[in-house]
């Protein structure tokens, strides 16, 4: 059974579109690969992400079952949802005033453990096992030397 943990920071100032913007790079990546892309991502939320998808490694950890290796474990989703809006008033000309929206969003980062790989050139039992060529397959010919020249197509044609 492959383990499956998440970890969610709510009230992140920052609008779930621009933290989707960043979430789309992590997702589907090993954990490692994604806190090097978080690391040198040039948005600010990319910090909240990281810090979130520490927690969940860390969750992952301690959960039972789990193997010890972090090196199988990869961003299985991430998504950001919004969270409650603060409204302001801002002053404008002739006594008016514009509203502004401060805007927060929910992060969740769910990580998984990818099942154990099997390599094509081992069997069920660890030994090797030579794959026969595919039916029909031929053995790839060396490039000629030469091209075609036109008075060859002109030969060709009489």
């Amino acid at each position: 059974m492959a383990i499956e943990a998440h970890a969610t920071a709510k009230y992140i100032r920052t609008s779930a579109q621009k933290a989707g913007l960043v979430l789309d790079l992590i997702r589907g990546r090993d954990v490692n690969h994604a806190l090097a892309t978080l690391k040198f991502a040039r948005k600010g939320v990319a910090k909240d992400i990281e810090k979130v998808l520490r927690s969940a490694i860390a969750n992952a950890q301690n959960k039972d079952g789990f193997n010890g290796d972090v090196d199988r474990l990869y961003v299985a989703a991430c998504f950001a949802n919004q969270g409650p809006s603060q409204k302001r008033i801002r002053p404008a000309p002739m006594g008016r005033a514009f509203r502004v929206v401060k805007r927060t969003a929910h992060l969740t980062v769910r990580v998984a453990e990818r099942p154990g790989k099997v390599s094509a050139a081992t069997g069920p039992d660890g030994a090797e096992v030579k794959r026969p060529r595919r039916a029909g397959a031929k053995p790839k010919a060396k490039a000629a030397g030469a091209k075609k020249t036109s008075s060859t197509k002109k030969e060709a044609k009489a």
